[in-house]
């Protein structure tokens, strides 16, 4: 048993949550990372929490990327080429805000991420 109870909360939820389920609440936890920041974007220790979260936004489409590619991959041809070509945004803007930080460049990447999360939930 995990000595900290989130911790056991988090295994039982991984092991309940249907795939879809799992990238839609990675992907919310990567806009809220990047909400925060937003909000808070005056924090000392901003430049640390916005590369952290940018990183982890980039390896959440990164996978996407790399599920999107494989040939068994259930989705529909013109839903993967918009989606791949949403990836690619993502990538040019993460890097975009990694090389010239300005709050206002995160909305996008927030925004990106709450539809498609919402989408993946059926909530779209």
């Amino acid at each position: 048993m995990p000595a900290n109870p989130l911790d056991a909360y988090r295994n039982v939820e991984k092991a309940t949550l249907s795939q879809r389920d799992i990238e839609a609440t990675v992907l919310n936890k990567a806009a809220m990372q990047l909400q925060m920041i937003r909000d808070n974007w005056s924090s000392d220790d901003r430049a640390a929490e916005l590369e952290y979260a940018l990183n982890y936004n980039q390896k959440v489409w990164t996978f996407f990327q790399a599920e999107l590619s494989v040939q068994d991959n259930p989705l529909p041809d013109e839903i993967k080429k918009n989606l791949l070509a949403l990836s690619m945004f993502v990538d040019r803007r993460t890097f975009e805000a990694l090389a010239y930080p300005a709050p206002e460049k995160l909305d996008i990447l927030i925004n990106i991420n709450l539809n498609v999360s919402a989408g993946l939930r059926g909530d779209a």
